[in-house]
Formats: structure tokens, sequence, C-alpha cells
């Protein structure tokens, strides 16, 4: 493996870009999760990814093999979101146009206006290192990905690369060019801001007690039945909105806004797919005379007594998740 690594890196740095792809693929999909945990955005993750490559490509004669490439490419990877990061050109919070629907007062406005969700089909195996203090699973969490949106930059960078990702303190210091110490203060007071954020139990992924939630509230969603969809949220549920600011807590803002959502007779079709690593449901809006559109996707964050959080994302979420604009009518 070493030989053939080694032949590919000479072949690359010849100019061979078939060659640098073959390099470089392994190693594809993690990063882009990296640059998705440091940027929550999908769209960002990806334009980021993107510019590592290119820079590795343009900058593959100075890689002097000292680390690993992996960690090389990191290195690029990190300090590219860094950059983006500094640019602070995020997402802007959406104008507040409903049309018709009107939303009851927000319980508070969010400030992570450009979060959004992760397709499960664009993650790879899970990468664990050594001293790794989150599963995989509760790293995808939006919870997770979006208290990271509120660290300062190179916390989140030290955070990610040491408690998720497990990499030594020595080669997270040369990554951000600065000093073991720096990191090691930098990752205490990352684990400080986020210590009020405990996790909570979630049923297992794709298990019968997941299934069945999911079942229900599609059921109950589809059918309009507002009684049963409360039935299914916990007193403390959570609901967002992002690149709108609304946030609604508690069971009875969020039954408001189901109550305003449901009302002129609105219906829709729920599609079941899967992001950040938990269940979600693109929504799809019945009008007569036309195929359901889609007006945008929902992600359900689980507990064992029942919804803890929604997410309710636009429609220019949806591509990368493979859904279509339209679906057919249940008469086709």
């Amino acid at each position: 493996m070493t030989v053939l690594t080694n032949d590919l890196l000479a072949r690359a740095r010849g100019g061979d870009g078939d060659d640098f792809r073959e390099l470089t693929e392994p190693y594809r999909r993690e990063l882009q999760v990296h640059c998705y945990r440091m940027l929550g955005s999908f769209q960002d993750a990806e334009d980021v990814l993107q510019d590592t490559l290119l820079s590795a490509w343009q900058g593959l004669s100075g890689y002097e093999e000292r680390a690993s490439l992996r960690t090389w490419l990191y290195r690029i990877a990190t300090n590219r979101c860094l950059n983006a990061r500094r640019a602070a050109a995020r997402r802007p919070a959406a104008p507040w146009d409903f049309g018709a629907y009107q939303p009851p007062e927000p319980t508070r406005l969010g400030e992570v206006t450009w979060l959004e969700p992760y397709p499960d089909t664009h993650l790879g195996p899970p990468v664990p290192g050594p001293e790794t203090r989150y599963e995989q699973s509760e790293s995808m969490s939006l919870a997770f990905i979006t208290a990271l949106q509120t660290l300062p930059p190179r916390q989140v960078a030290t955070l990610i690369l040491r408690d998720v990702l497990g990499f030594p303190a020595t080669e997270v210091a040369t990554m951000l060019d600065t000093t073991t110490e720096s990191v090691t203060s930098a990752l205490k007071r990352a684990r400080a801001t986020l210590a009020h954020r405990p996790p909570t139990p979630e049923p297992a992924p794709n298990s019968p007690e997941e299934s069945a939630l999911v079942s229900r509230f599609i059921t109950a969603y589809e059918a309009a039945d507002l009684p049963a969809v409360i039935a299914l949220l916990t007193d403390d549920v959570f609901m967002s909105m992002p690149p709108i600011p609304l946030e609604y807590e508690g069971r009875t803002q969020v039954a408001t806004f189901c109550t305003n959502l449901f009302a002129s007779n609105r219906r829709f079709r729920l599609l079941p797919t899967r992001a950040n690593l938990r269940p979600a449901l693109a929504t799809y809006l019945i009008t007569p005379n036309n195929p359901p559109r889609a007006t945008g996707l929902i992600t359900l964050t689980l507990t064992h007594k029942g919804i803890r959080a929604l997410t309710r994302f636009d429609t220019t979420v949806l591509a990368p998740f493979g859904l279509p604009p339209t679906i057919p009518s249940t008469q086709d």
C-alpha cells in the first residue's frame, strides 16, 4: 500500500489529475463532513471542499510528507473553513413572507440562519480516533452543529479535531500554526461552553421504536390530526426553521404553529428520508388539479418520550437528498 501511495503521489506531483483524484478520493467524504461540522451548511461545506482539493492539487509539490496525507488535507480544509467563517458572509435570515399562512409570535429569534441538514447518503463510514469524546451520531446532530456555530472559529476547529476526530494535540497545533498550550486552552474553553448541552438519549437509528414514532407522526401530520401530532411532542419540544429565524419552545407554542399551519384545509404528503443520522421528512403541499409540490424538509430529534425537536428547512436543501420538486398525486 505504501509503495502504491508513493507511486500515486509521484505521478500526481508530475501533473496527473487522475492519480491525484485516486490519491485523495478515500478522504473526500470525511473531509466534506469535517467542513460541514465547521460551517453548519452542506452547500458551504461542498464549496470549501472543492477549494481544499484545488489548493491541495496546486500545492502538492510543497507536501513534504512530514505528516500523513490525510493530516495534510485536514490542515488545508480546516484553514479554508476558518477563512470562510471569518468572511462572515453567511446566509442571511430569510424574509418573513409566509404568504397566506401567518406564523404565531416566536419564542425567540435564532442566530444560526445558515444551518442546513446533511444527507445520510453522503456520509462515509465512521472515522474514530483514539481520544474521541463524541459518538458519530452525537457529533452530527443538528443541536451539536448549531452549538458549534456559536463558538469562536479556532475553538470550533480545535474541538472537532481533538474531540471528534481524535487528532493529537501536537498535530492540531501544527494544523493551526499555533502551540500545544494554545490548543489545550482553546479546547478547555470550548468544552466548558458545550458542557451545559448534555445529549438526550434517543432511540437507536432505524430501530422499531424510532420507526413507530416516525410512522405515527407521518399519519397524524398527513391527516392534519392536530391532537395526534401534539401528543407525540415532549413538553420541552423545540422548533426552528432556518433560514427564517423564528424559533418556538414548548408544546403550547409548537401546537399554535401547527394549528395555523393546518388552517384553511392545508394538507401535506410526507416522504421519509434521513439527515444528520436522524429521521427526516420532505413535505409536499397538496393543491387541487396539480401534483403535490415540495415545501421543504422537517428533521426530527426523538427521545424515548416523543419528539424533542423539529427543524424545518426550505426547498433549497432538497437537491442533495435527491428529492423532486413535485410528486405524483395519490390518484395517479
